[in-house]
């Protein structure tokens, strides 16, 4: 196992899940006490795992067919797709509360 490149991994999923969707509906079933917190820790790890495989798993795939350039452009394009789009809809909505 490389450690260099497990590092890498790690920190840039862990910074990107920060805060996201899927850790915030961890915190609300976590946050009922009526709910175990450690049967709420080990569906979402495995929640995570599992998409983590299949995102491995299609990563391998399209690497089968598709340069790393080419991946590494419309990822980026992607994101900036969706900064764009939340940045309009962001702006729309604020002009209709006003």
């Amino acid at each position: 196992m490389d450690p260099k490149l497990f590092a890498t991994v790690f920190g840039t999923i862990f910074v990107a899940e920060l805060g996201d969707k899927t850790q915030l509906a961890t915190l609300l079933y976590a946050s009922n006490a009526s709910h175990p917190k450690l049967t709420v820790f080990a569906a979402s790890a495995a929640a995570l795992v599992l998409s983590s495989a299949l995102g491995v798993l299609a990563g391998a795939a399209v690497a089968e067919y598709v340069s790393p350039k080419v991946v590494r452009w419309i990822a980026g394009l992607g994101f900036i797709a969706v900064g764009v789009w939340v940045l309009m809809s962001g702006e729309q909505a604020s002009v209709r509360v006003s």
